[in-house]
């Protein structure tokens, strides 16, 4: 089960990478619900999030939370919003964004036209505050890999 996900991890299809380790990787949705809206999303092409193990499910989540903090500090927002939907692309994503409201979890709540000039300003801003959290050695050297 080939999808965009896997085309994006294999650097057939560009993305603004945040995080990278040999399980997963983490790059900004094109659709965010707010800044530095990022997808934490498996090497392993699996489906549904009940299909992996749990030693997987626990380090994506270990992933989005650091992800999630460095968020809440960069854009000073009240909560990170988590969410785990899978059916626009059939590849497990975890979802995690500074969230001001539970009006971000409803699917309207995104941005379809998404500026790429503000997509990588975002990006930028998440791997600087990932690096000043500790986490270096995961943010790709290169922007978009």
């Amino acid at each position: 089960m080939s999808t965009v996900f896997t085309d994006i991890i294999n650097g057939r299809s560009p993305a603004r990478f945040v995080w990278t380790d040999e399980h997963c990787v983490g790059f900004l949705t094109i659709e965010p619900r707010g800044p530095g809206h990022t997808l934490v999303v498996p090497r392993l092409e699996m489906d549904r999030w009940l299909d992996v193990g749990e030693d997987l499910l626990a380090h994506l989540m270990v992933v989005s939370h650091k992800i999630g903090l460095a968020q809440r500090e960069e854009w000073e927002s009240d909560r990170a919003g988590l969410m785990i939907e899978g059916y626009m692309v059939p590849h497990l994503h975890v979802h995690v964004w500074p969230s001001w409201s539970p009006f971000e979890f409803h699917p309207g709540g995104i941005d379809c036209d998404a500026n790429p000039v503000h997509l990588d300003v975002a990006a930028n801003r998440l791997r600087s505050r990932l690096r000043l959290n500790g986490h270096g050695e995961r943010i790709p050297a290169e922007p978009g890999r």
